[in-house]
């Protein structure tokens, strides 16, 4: 049975509310940590983390924003994800205040954390292995690119990023500048590219957003996932 409950965390004055997604035991097992897209904590990453816990892992879809928070409009999204973004060092701060103390909870086993994130969250994902922490392995899914301008620290996370060859968000240029990123820090990194592939290929609403650049595929989005568990097990070991 898989259950859901909230995790509340207050960091620097700001209520935070991640889900956990389990299943129903108390067992210790391997976990991963979702990252939303910039509409936060959604039915979409929600779904993840169930088939995540059907691989035999736990799940904890974070709350980056504040009380779950699910802006009315894209708009009210797009405002709140430019805030984050526009410091990365108190984005890098308020990542690792998520992940560190999922890594202490008594489900989990901290040598098995990876964190993976989809959209603005494949960008969070990436900065949490750019601060250099302990954890398994960091998967980005057609996520940001753009580097955070801060210290470039060793990252010992396993990297991997599925990426739309034709997202306009991270075109080729900022692809290369990704792996160049990644083997100057040492890390042990894969980039996936999926051809005639835009943003946000893994959500079967993309439409929704009424972007051009932002498109569901159907082979990229089932390709993907399975490159997601070969990873996971890579990183975990079969669970």
């Amino acid at each position: 049975m898989i259950e859901q409950k909230s995790l509340k965390q207050d960091y620097r004055g700001q209520a935070l509310e991640h889900v956990i997604v389990h299943d129903g035991t108390s067992r210790v097992l391997p976990t991963v940590i979702i990252m939303p897209t910039v509409m936060g904590v959604q039915p979409l990453e929600l779904g993840f983390a169930e088939r995540l816990v059907g691989l035999g892992y736990h799940a904890v879809v974070a709350d980056f924003y504040g009380r779950r928070f699910t802006p009315p409009e894209r708009a009210h999204a797009v405002d709140a994800m430019n805030a984050l973004r526009a410091d990365r060092t108190a984005l890098r701060d308020l990542l690792l205040a998520i992940v560190e103390p999922i890594k202490q909870r008594p489900q989990v086993d901290a040598a098995k954390v990876a964190v993976i994130g989809f959209c603005f969250g494949g960008l969070c994902a990436l900065d949490v292995a750019r601060s250099g922490v302990d954890i398994a392995g960091v998967a980005s899914f057609h996520g940001l690119f753009e580097p955070p301008g801060l210290p470039a620290q060793k990252i010992r996370a396993k990297v991997i990023a599925f990426h739309g060859w034709d997202d306009p968000l991270a075109p080729s240029d900022m692809v290369e500048a990704l792996a160049t990123e990644l083997t100057e820090a040492g890390a042990d990194w894969q980039i996936h590219a999926y051809g005639h592939t835009r943003h946000g290929f893994t959500n079967p609403n993309a439409a929704a957003a009424g972007m051009d650049a932002v498109r569901f595929d159907e082979a990229a989005a089932r390709r993907s996932w399975r490159g997601l568990t070969d990873f996971l097990d890579e990183c975990f070991g079969a669970p």
